[in-house]
């Protein structure tokens, strides 16, 4: 199944017609603007095909869910968040050395689309969150992503601890950041198959979901701050993991 879901802004608009320019529906621009990067993206929508309509800016404010548009706002057509089953399918037959992003209870789209981004960058084979209390992939998320949210599967699930229960199973590692744990992140071996799972803004992991972990890692803080924005904490994960699997 596919989903129509507006990008806002050049960069991000960018990102899409760098990916996945034929996913590119329709496209409204302010044309009064005067703006080389905006003309340039407007000349190659045109020479995709895609028609381009004139909206003043409280229409691209409404389009683009009140976020920083830039004068350009596309609608793209993108495959819709997957459910239990199709996690489970991925799991019965999984591909290479398994390596999924799991975060429990992310509500900020800035977060949300950082860690997006990062785990495309990666090489996460899907991102697995909460149906409920989580952020959808929004206009401002699929900003930030710059292009990951149309290529990163996202599997949505009803109970969390129910499917790191699943991952075990298929013989997948899964680890959570704790700020208290005792192992760091750099004393653990990554290489397994592996799930890195990422607590909420400033709450960390639920209970149910640390009890579900194979074991905690914390990142060294060496200053006088107790702990990283979880976008940041995701990356140092993400790329830890990457190093030791011989990716960097």
């Amino acid at each position: 199944m596919k989903a129509r879901r507006k990008v806002a802004g050049l960069h991000a608009v960018e990102a899409v017609l760098e990916h996945s320019p034929d996913k590119v529906l329709a496209a409204w621009a302010d044309n009064g603007r005067r703006d080389s990067r905006l003309a340039r993206l407007l000349d190659r929508l045109s020479a995709m095909g895609v028609k381009t309509q004139a909206a003043q800016k409280n229409r691209l404010d409404a389009l683009s869910e009140g976020q920083a548009h830039q004068g350009l706002v596309i609608e793209v057509l993108v495959p819709e968040e997957l459910d239990e089953n199709a996690l489970r399918t991925v799991l019965e037959q999984p591909v290479g050395n398994p390596f999924f992003l799991v975060l429990d209870h992310i509500q900020d789209p800035h977060n949300f689309g950082a860690c997006l981004r990062t785990a495309d960058a990666a090489g996460v084979q899907g991102v697995i969150l909460t149906r409920d209390q989580s952020v959808g992939i929004t206009p401002v998320v699929a900003k930030v992503a710059s292009g990951a949210a149309e290529t990163m599967p996202v599997y949505r699930v009803t109970n969390l601890a129910r499917a790191l229960t699943w991952l075990k199973e298929s013989g997948i590692w899964v680890v959570g950041a704790a700020g208290e744990a005792g192992r760091t992140v750099f004393e653990t071996d990554l290489t397994v198959p592996l799930a890195l799972v990422m607590g909420a803004e400033g709450k960390g992991m639920r209970r149910l979901t640390r009890e579900s972990c194979d074991m905690l890692v914390s990142i060294p803080m060496l200053g006088q701050v107790e702990s990283l924005n979880v976008s940041v904490a995701t990356g140092v994960l993400l790329y830890e993991a990457v190093r030791q699997r011989g990716r960097a």
